[in-house]
């Protein structure tokens, strides 16, 4: 009996034996890829202009990193990403522009799209030289991201009109329950000035500090005590990010923060956006 018992505890730790191994061996383990190779139709200067916004500006071109996996290579899709900053920023920029793709090895940039890059992300000043760089960056899984050679660029982005046309009054308020000045529905109009008056820092930025009731909305006017012409949110009313989003004419509600406090409102209309940062 005992014999019996030994023989088989040895034929089962040699099945698990089998099955670990058997198990081990089918695991797909990575082995590694290269570093994708990064080229471009241009060197040097890319010309950009409003009356060839519709022309290519750039293409860019990239090497199929070959991710390897024990398996051989990867029939996998290979998502890149591809990073537009300005020199000495080492793509650290919060504010550098990043396009996603997939499978694809090339993208062509047209000048519109760059230009809009360039100043509306970047927030680069329209008219002067700019020095920029651009990587690609490639991932699959939860394989070590491969990094592109950069490529350096001198760009000078040219004007384009506002994405939203300045008031013309050159004026600008703000009016809503969320505000100090609101009667007992909280949408008094016209509103206090100047407590309630944007400074006008540009033809297309105005600015306001200005203590705001928390979860509550509010309005731009270009007109005190009209409701021809108002700017709010580009959704539903409220749905807005409260710490800044983009803007339209005639547009929903805006919501504020959900902590009341003091408040710096920036509203851009070169860029069609407004921040709201709590003081």
């Amino acid at each position: 009996m005992k014999n019996n018992f030994l023989k088989l505890c040895i034929s089962v730790s040699f099945l698990l034996l089998l099955w670990s191994c058997e198990k081990e061996e089918n695991r797909i383990f990575y082995e590694g890829g290269t570093n994708p190779v990064l080229t471009s139709s241009r060197t040097g200067t890319i010309p950009l202009s409003f009356a060839n916004k519709d022309q290519e500006a750039v293409k860019i071109a990239w090497t199929n990193p070959d991710y390897r996996f024990t398996t051989g290579l990867s029939s996998q899709n290979v998502a890149y990403q591809i990073e537009i900053d300005t020199t000495g920023a080492n793509f650290t920029n919060p504010k550098r522009k990043i396009i996603s793709i997939s499978q694809d090895l090339s993208l062509s940039i047209s000048q519109n799209d760059l230009n809009d890059y360039l100043l509306n992300q970047l927030q680069l000043t329209a008219g002067v030289s700019h020095n920029i760089e651009m990587r690609v960056t490639s991932t699959i899984g939860t394989a070590v991201p491969l990094y592109s050679n950069i490529l350096k660029f001198n760009v000078t982005p040219y004007v384009i009109p506002p994405k939203v046309t300045p008031p013309s009054t050159g004026q600008l308020y703000i009016v809503g329950n969320a505000t100090p000045g609101g009667d007992a529905t909280g949408w008094n109009n016209p509103v206090p000035v100047p407590s309630q008056q944007f400074t006008k820092i540009s033809t297309t930025l105005y600015e306001i500090t200005i203590p705001l009731i928390g979860d509550k909305s509010y309005l731009f006017l270009p007109e005190n005590g009209s409701w021809t012409v108002k700017y709010g949110a580009i959704g539903a009313n409220n749905t807005n990010n409260v710490n800044g989003d983009d803007f339209k004419a005639a547009g929903g509600d805006m919501k504020a923060p959900a902590v009341s406090g003091n408040y710096k409102i920036e509203v851009d209309f070169q860029r069609g956006k407004f921040t709201v940062t709590k003081l």
